[in-house]
């Protein structure tokens, strides 16, 4: 394994360890405990290990945003997704760079296309929603489904919002770090 992907896997340790505590963006759980709980309901589902590696990581970038990290109070996007996308890249493969890169682009997917789903978002992610440019038009979706991994993608989605429940009993960080590394030396 090389240099970057320790650096990476050693980042994100840090991230859950010095910041996974802090309060994940107007919901009941903290940061750490929402993005276990969507690597929990991704291996729930049957998702392959590369998905729920990428279910747990999806977040990342509230960390690692150059813009800080999302707030009730904000009038503008933070664009968490791409900043995630990026230290995840040249590390992870293809799939978990794009789930984390389009986690967001998959809400709005499905505000689009789903109005159920819609109906279902979290006060927070209602607010994010807008910020993020609403619900897709036609020509976005048309784009965004030619994404080769969109199923993984919309499933990572659905765990981010499942990810909410405070209380709820979780493997932990330690317990994703031998699939972790399976999947970046896969």
């Amino acid at each position: 394994m090389n240099s970057t992907t320790e650096e990476v896997i050693t980042t994100i340790i840090d991230i859950f360890t010095n910041q996974g505590d802090e309060e994940y963006l107007g919901e009941p759980v903290t940061i750490s405990e929402h993005m276990l709980q969507a690597a929990h309901f991704a291996a729930e589902a049957g998702a392959d290990e590369t998905t729920i590696v990428a279910a747990l990581v999806h977040d990342i970038g509230h960390f690692t945003s150059e813009h800080g990290s999302f707030t009730m109070e904000d009038t503008k996007d933070r664009f968490h997704e791409h900043a995630g996308a990026r230290i995840l890249a040249g590390a992870f493969p293809p799939l978990v760079v794009e789930a984390v890169k389009n986690h967001v682009d998959a809400k709005r997917y499905l505000c689009a296309v789903d109005s159920a789903y819609h109906d279902g978002l979290s006060d927070a992610s209602v607010h994010s929603l807008k910020l993020q440019g609403g619900p897709m038009n036609a020509d976005e979706r048309a784009t965004f489904e030619e994404n080769l991994y969109l199923d993984q993608i919309l499933l990572v989605r659905r765990c981010d919002d499942k990810g909410k429940v405070a209380g709820l009993d979780v493997p932990p960080l330690d317990h994703y770090l031998p699939m972790m590394r399976r999947v970046l030396q896969g």
